[in-house]
């Protein structure tokens, strides 16, 4: 297996820039053992059943990006990983000569400032001089992902967040999620289905390509998972009323199957590097729902393992061919049912 096995051509006008009108606005690419399907979101619950559980990311997306100057005037963009302490921050930095320990940055057009602490392998810390969370809250940017090409606006700080976002932590969107408006989980409640709750904190690693053809040359970036009793136990119902277990995006599978490694999904928390490709045995998730992802991305390598590379690829030429819109802000797809 080579990562160049899964390549397809997207087009750069359907990489979609910004979000539908409406979140349930968008189209839904149904692809089942019969091929793929042309639906809209507002359709999903015809796919699903009565007792089938809905698993979504309750992360919450942090105001992760801070502009700043170095004294000497110099330009400097950092972007959070994570929250490392009440005022500590593990961070991407970019400026023109690196940053070195004891260097001193400019945040927030001099509104708060920080010290270079070291570094933690490709990250740098920076301490800051109060609270890590308000300093982001009041000074930071929505950190749109790099390929929409644009600033955030006003639009993204409530666009890039899912409505049942709970718990602050991620620098990405879980973007599957993105679809979902309260009138339709209102709907899937109507309709029987339920729908339980893990964290996974996605970090920039989301965006990190994998460099070498070799897959097994790729090491995934850590990010934090919580998967709480009551899902489990809510998963262990749906199954044993043979309700499927439909994943609400790649970080929700990752996670499940990061609690399921034993053989059995079970109450766990800590950090995920799980890269999930072809030839992945799936112990818990039965049905995804997910967004297009970029070309030879881990993301793309994960949908393949589980709903077979070939009938995941021909889906993705159906959809280029259809003008669907790819990638964060853009359509979804839903596999009932894993590969044979």
């Amino acid at each position: 297996m080579r990562v160049s096995d899964f390549d397809y051509r997207l087009p750069d006008d359907l990489v979609a820039r910004y979000p539908a009108e409406s979140r349930s606005g968008s189209r839904l690419l149904v692809v089942a053992g019969d091929g793929p399907r042309d639906a809209r979101f507002v359709d999903l619950p015809d796919w699903l059943r009565p007792g089938d559980l809905l698993v979504l990311n309750d992360t919450r997306v942090i105001r992760a990006r801070l502009l700043g100057r170095k004294p000497t005037g110099g330009r400097v963009e950092v972007f959070v990983e994570r929250i490392e302490g009440p005022s500590r921050l593990l961070a991407r930095v970019r400026a023109s000569k690196g940053l070195r320990a004891g260097a001193k940055v400019e945040l927030g057009a001099g509104r708060a400032h920080g010290v270079c602490a070291g570094r933690a392998g490709e990250f740098h810390l920076i301490d800051l001089d109060r609270p890590a969370d308000e300093v982001l809250e009041h000074h930071g940017e929505v950190p749109l992902p790099p390929y929409l090409g644009r600033p955030a606006e006003p639009l993204d700080a409530k666009r890039y967040q899912t409505v049942y976002a709970r718990r602050a932590g991620a620098v990405a969107a879980p973007t599957a999620g993105l679809h979902f408006d309260a009138a339709m989980l209102e709907r899937l409640a109507a309709a029987g289905v339920r729908c339980a709750t893990l964290t996974l904190h996605v970090g920039s690693g989301t965006y990190q390509p994998i460099r070498d053809d070799d897959p097994d040359g790729h090491r995934m970036h850590g990010e934090a998972v919580e998967v709480p009793e009551g899902l489990c136990a809510a998963v262990e119902a749906a199954k044993a009323q043979g309700g499927r277990v439909v994943a609400v995006g790649t970080t929700c599978v990752r996670a499940l199957e990061s609690a399921a490694r034993a053989g059995r999904l079970e109450p766990w928390s800590g950090t995920t590097r799980l890269f999930i490709r072809p030839g992945f045995k799936f112990r818990c998730v039965d049905a995804l729902l997910t967004n297009f992802h970029q070309p030879r991305s881990t993301l793309l390598l994960l949908v393949a393992a589980f709903a077979g590379r070939e009938r995941v690829l021909g889906a993705y030429r159906h959809a280029v061919a259809k003008g669907y819109r790819f990638l964060s802000y853009g359509d979804a797809m839903f596999l009932p049912e894993r590969a044979a």
